[in-house]
Formats: C-alpha cells, structure tokens, sequence
C-alpha cells in the first residue's frame, strides 16, 4: 500500500473510536436525565401528598390556625393546578408518566327558595343573592322581570388577624336547605368548629327577605375591625324595564335614609358619587317602578354610593355601587352577628307604606313609601291624603284604568269647581266693565299718560266693589292639586302596563307616529315619536286658551306679544309632556275638556245684565278701602310722581 492509503485507513480508525466514546458519554448523560427526571417526580408527588395530609391534620387540629384554610384557600387549590400543570409538561416528552389529578373548583349551583309573591335565586358562588325574580310583573318586551342579577353581586370584606382578606365573592358556598324549604343557609367552613354562614329566610306573601350574616367561632380567626365592622361591597347593573329609556331614566337613582331624618338620593340626571359619614337606615337601587333595598338592623356607620348613567345603552340604565360599613354585634353565645332585611319589589305605595304599620315612633320608621316619588312636601300631601285614598277606592271597583282615570278627573273638576266659579264670576265682573275701560282708554290715549290710566281704571274696580286679583286666587287654590297629579301619573304603578283605546301602556307614552332618522330640532325635542293623547291635549288647550281669552278679554290694554305667548305655552307643553306616561296627558286632556265645559255653563248661566245692574249699584255705596287697595293707590301715586319727575327732568335737559 502507498502512503496515502495507509494515512487514510489511520483516519477511518481515529474516527470510529471517537465516535464510539462520544455515543456512550451521550448515552449515560440521558439515562442521567431519565433518573433525575424520575426522582423529581416522585417527589412532586410525594410534596402533594404531605400537602394533603398536612391540610387534613389542619381540619382535625383547630390550635394549628385554620386562618390559613379558610382565607387562602383559594390561592392553594390555584397553586396546586399550577404545580400539577407543570410537572406533566416537563416529563411528557421523557416517559409519560401517569399525571396527578387536577384540583378544580366546586361547580357552581344555584338553590332557590320562593313564595307566592318572588322567587329567590342564591349562588353557592360566594353564597349571594343573584336573582330575585317578581310572579305577576314582566318588562316592555314580556320577558320575566327580575332584580339583583344583570352581572352585579353583593359580598362581604373580611379581614384576619395576619392581614390577609377574604372576598366573600370569590368563595365556595356549601348550601343547607331547611326541611320546610322556606329557610336557606350558604355555609364556608373555616374549619373545625369556625364558619361563616348566610342565612336567607322568606315569609309569606312578601317582598322581604331576611338576611342574617353569622361568624360562628371566628372571634379569635378574624381582624379587632373586622370584629366591629363587616365591609359590604354592593353592585347592580339597572337593567331597562319600561318603553321609555327616557322617562325611566328620570326616575332612576340611588336613594337612602338617614337614620331617625329624611330620605335623600344622589341626582337622577348625571353620574355622581358621595360618602355619607352619618348612619344610614337603608340604601336603596330604585328605577320607575321597582327597588332592591338592603335594611340594616343596626344603620350603616359609613357609606360610600356611586352612580354612573349608561349613555346610549338600550340595555342598561345605570350602574350602582355601594360600600356599606355595618356594624356587627357579639352575641352571648360568641357568635359574631349583622342582620338585614331586603326588599325586592314593587313601589306601589300602599304596599310600602305598610312596613311602618304598628310603628308609633316616627324616629322609628322606615319610611319606605318615600321611594315613591309623590313630589314636593305640599304636593306629596295632597297626594298622600287626597288623590291616593281616592284613586285606591276607585281602583277597588274593578273598572279599567282609563274609566278609574276619568272618574278621578271628573271628581277632582267637581271639587275645585266652586274656586273655577269664583274665577269665572271675576273675569265676568271686569267683562261687563268693558265699555267704561275703553272709555278711559280713549280719555287717556297717549304713553306718558299710562299711569293716569291705570288710577282711573283701579278706581273704576274699586267703586264697582271688583278685585283683579279676585280671578287669579282661585286658580292658585287649584294648582297644588294640579302639580300634585303631575307627580302622581309617572309614580303609579298601576297603570303599568294597563290599556285604554290606542294606548297599550298607560305608564308610558302613545306613539301615533315613530321614526328611527335623526330629524335635526324634532328628534332632539320629541325623541323619535309622537304621543297622540299629548298631541291632543295640545290642540284642546290651545283651543281653551282662544276661548279664554275672548271670554276675559276687558278692553285693557295688554303687553306686546302676550296673545302669542298664551298660544306658545300648550306647544312648550307637547314637547315637554311627549315622553311622559300617556295616562298623565289622558288627564289633562280630559281635564281641559271638562274645564271648558264648565266654563261654557258658567257663561249662559249667569246673568251679564244682571251682573253689570249690581256693579252698578256699588258704585253708589260708600266705600272704606281695604288695606290693599290703599297700599296699590299709595304705589301707583309715588309711581306717578316718580314718571313725572323723570320727565321734568328730561325736559330741562333738552331746553
């Protein structure tokens, strides 16, 4: 063999014995990795199961601290997941062992308890109140209505002796039924001897459920202010229940009770927030018709309630949060105890109002017929004593609503008829004067003679024994009555839903007409309808005030533009009324009528000759003046003398 034939076998001889050395080193570094991998699994396993048995001693042994079981057992099972995930990624691509089981949470279940009047839905996830569902009510579309759920909660904050917080929220809930079924109670072990419980309870045709919260054997477990003070953290979302985002929107809101005062509430119209440092009574999530209200036996020491509107959201109103700090009381047998009662209903007024029967004290009240929107203090009075007791009789009969509605309108035209009179007879006294006022009016034409005037005409009144006053008092006697229905129609539940003629719903509006294009002025007035009973009560006033206007009509001269004015104000009326409840503008549409027909049997009932022939005859008799009289003449005379002297000075200016 040549020379480069032997360093070439020498090569191949080189290369194969290293090849050799470096396959068997790769071989032992794996078998290595296979042994190291193994051990750590059996560790692993071995770790999970000391865990288990250390938590199993933990539930035998309370002097071992269950605090850590019951406030971060969520963290443990999360971890445990975690840890198991990863040792079955680490060895699947090396032997595939057996993966340990996953730790997951308990499914979620939902246990009810119910009576004639609700049906209460409670989650085994943190044991709370997720749906109370009202028999006999539905919303505009038909569909069941319900409170509490719509993604809010309601849990509680609590804190141990380490620091560490529990969200009540996040918890698994064990659930314990009692055997008449009208009783639920959500249990969380804290361990041996230590619980927390939930316990929800329902009476008998009632919207009030009692809530009790009890720390059994966590005196030692939970936090001195956790002790004193459970943080209650409440959430809503205001799902929409009636036609009419708009209108519903105007009477939605967070409303509350000063313990031993009145009931207050955050502003309808714009998102805001507020701490209350004073106790609170109740705190209440309210819409139109409907509240979920949450009553502390012992008033909430701090409040913090916040409410934010959904703009353009056809769903969703508002969204409303409470943080309600309530005070715990310690029981003689060491359990730790808060109670409430909740309310989930209707706000029908009668209903409400029942809550205080038997209680004397008014400090004492809940006043929960406060949430009915009844209007202002003089106006809720007429409502409270007059209006209510009176539509609650005719509502008895059985007669349907827009019969009950006009039988009301027909009552109330009666009973402030003898004040329409009287404003009739005033208008109809200075009417008769007609021709003597424009016999003044042509004695004293001229601007600069206004005041000389106005004297004689004052004087004309007064000796003819006629007040021009004596027509505008009666009709401010009428308005409390009349702003009083204008509170009541939107508040009254039991037109929800009711038909009359073309309306559908007489606790929302009547739509002759809709359209979905934005029409620039319209849209941004009237929204995207047209309500023909307020379409109607327009023209009927409008039609009233041409009446009126001719039947008062007294030869006095008026202020430029007031003519258009009194037609302008029905037209200000359909635009602001439109998207109110059609029964509201029923009423006033049926209200005008009789007003008009009142007046037009008033007018060919009385007399004008024989009116005119009395005026007459007063002027003849000696007057005393009255102190108003006296008072308005004293006025007119220093103004006259005030006009003169201004014109005296101007004419000095000008010479």
């Amino acid at each position: 063999m040549d020379k480069n034939t032997i360093v070439g076998f020498l090569l191949i001889i080189v290369l194969v014995i290293g090849f050799s050395m470096y396959s068997k080193k790769e071989t032992q570094e794996m078998d290595k990795e296979r042994k190291e991998a193994a051990q750590d699994q059996a560790e692993q396993a071995n770790t999970t199961e000391n865990q288990a048995d250390f938590a199993t001693e933990q539930a035998k042994a309370p002097q071992d601290n269950p605090v850590d079981n019951f406030f971060a057992s969520q963290t443990t099972a999360a971890s445990q997941v975690n840890d198991t995930t990863v040792v079955a990624t680490a060895t699947d691509s090396i032997a595939k062992p057996e993966i340990a089981p996953v730790v997951t949470e308990p499914k979620e279940e939902i246990v009810s308890i119910e009576n004639d009047k609700i049906k209460v839905d409670i989650s085994t996830k943190g044991g709370q109140l997720v749906n109370v569902q009202l028999k006999g009510y539905s919303d505009f579309k038909g569909d069941s209505l319900a409170l509490f759920g719509n993604d809010g909660s309601m849990s509680f904050l609590l804190e141990n002796k380490s620091g560490k917080t529990l969200n009540t929220g996040e918890a698994n809930f064990t659930p314990i039924m009692d055997k008449n079924g009208n009783s639920l109670t959500m249990r969380l072990t804290a361990g041996e001897g230590s619980h927390l419980d939930f316990v929800y309870s329902l009476s008998p045709e009632s919207y009030m459920i009692k809530f009790d919260v009890l720390a059994v054997g966590m005196k030692d477990i939970l936090s001195r202010e956790t002790q004193s003070t459970f943080i209650l953290d409440w959430k809503y979302k205001q799902k929409r229940n009636e036609k009419s985002i708009k209108n519903e929107q105007r009477y939605s809101s967070i409303y509350w009770k000063l313990e031993g005062q009145d009931v207050d509430n955050l502003s309808e119209n714009s998102s805001k927030k507020e701490e209350i440092n004073n106790p609170v009574k109740w705190v209440a999530f309210k819409d139109q018709f409907f509240a979920a209200v949450i009553i502390s036996e012992n008033s909430f020491q701090t409040s913090v309630l916040d409410s934010r509107i959904h703009e353009k959201d056809s769903t969703y109103l508002k969204t409303y949060e409470a943080t309600l700090y309530a005070p715990v009381s310690l029981e003689n047998n060491g359990v730790l105890k808060t109670g409430y009662s909740i309310y989930a209903g209707p706000l029908q007024y009668n209903l409400l109002k029942s809550y205080d029967d038997g209680i004397d004290k008014k400090v004492d009240q809940l006043d929960l017929d406060k949430l009915v929107p009844l209007g202002w203090t003089l106006f809720r009075w007429v409502n409270q004593y007059f209006v209510l007791p009176l539509f609650s009789i005719l509502n008895s009969i059985g007669l349907s609503m827009g019969i009950v509605i006009l039988l009301l309108t027909i009552i109330v035209k009666i009973i402030i008829s003898p004040l329409t009179y009287k404003s009739f007879m005033s208008s109809a006294k200075m009417r008769v004067l007609r021709p003597q006022i424009e016999e003044i009016n042509k004695k004293y034409p001229k601007q600069e003679q206004a005041m000389d005037r106005q004297k004689a005409t004052m004087s004309l009144y007064s000796k003819a024994g006629v007040s021009p006053m004596a027509g505008c008092v009666p009709m401010l006697l009428q308005m409390p009555i009349l702003l009083a229905l204008f509170s009541f129609f939107p508040s009254a539940i039991e037109l929800r839903h009711q038909s009359f003629l073309w309306a559908d719903d007489l606790s929302s509006y009547d739509a002759i007409i809709t359209w979905s294009a934005n029409i620039p002025l319209v849209s941004w007035a009237l929204g995207n309808h047209l309500s023909l009973f307020c379409l109607l009560m327009t023209v009927t006033n409008i039609v009233y005030t041409k009446f009126n206007m001719d039947a008062t009509n007294t030869g006095q001269q008026q202020m430029p533009g007031m003519k258009w004015m009194m037609y302008f104000m029905p037209v200000i009326f359909l635009f602001v009324l439109n998207d109110y409840p059609s029964g509201l503008s029923y009423y006033y549409f049926i209200s005008t009528l009789i007003t008009i027909l009142l007046t037009l049997i008033f007018r060919y009932s009385i007399d004008e000759e024989k009116v005119l022939a009395k005026l007459e005859a007063n002027k003849l008799k000696p007057k005393k003046k009255s102190g108003f009289m006296a008072r308005l003449e004293e006025a007119q005379r220093l103004q006259q003398q005030q006009q003169r002297a201004q014109q005296n000075k101007g004419n000095r200016k000008k010479k």
